[in-house]
């Protein structure tokens, strides 16, 4: 999970020196291992490339397919700073992923012990591990959000 942690602090370190990216990644950073073996790391990429689905997991299983030269990562475990969304669950689903450690949980947007929880529904049986470095990914994601508050405060004129 540090890999992951570093990953998402990445995210915000790079896009705040980035004058072509509009606002700061959100700090979410994901790791994919293979027997002990590192095989990709991500952290989201949605605003710097324009993409949507460039979050850090969907980043991290097209980096280790592309690795491995395969569509099942079977025995590959993730590990992400922040609980998936509906859109990587199901890819995590599909690409068949053995294990899923997640950092903080995300009662709005999560899918996994929250929201459509889509593992549950799944062809695909994942083993779920939540709240591993639940403080830190949480303390990042906080602070992220505070300051991207008191930016859009202060660019819409208010004091």
């Amino acid at each position: 999970m540090k890999n992951a942690l570093d990953m998402a602090r990445t995210a915000h370190s790079e896009t705040q020196d980035n004058k072509h990216s509009p606002e700061n990644e959100v700090p979410v950073g994901a790791v994919i291992v293979q027997k002990g073996k590192v095989i990709a790391s991500a952290h989201n990429l949605v605003r710097t490339t324009c993409d949507p689905t460039a979050h850090a997991e969907i980043v991290a299983i097209r980096a280790a397919a592309a690795a491995l030269n395969t569509t099942h990562l079977v025995d590959c475990d993730i590990y992400v700073t922040l609980e998936p969304c509906a859109m990587c669950a199901q890819a995590l689903a599909w690409s068949r992923i053995r294990r899923l450690y997640f950092g903080a949980y995300d009662m709005k947007g999560g899918a996994i012990e929250n929201g459509a929880k889509v593992l549950n529904h799944s062809h695909t049986k994942i083993e779920v591990y939540g709240g591993i470095g639940e403080i830190e990914a949480n303390i990042l994601l906080v602070e992220f959000f505070k300051k991207r508050r008191q930016m859009n405060q202060f660019s819409n004129g208010f004091a």
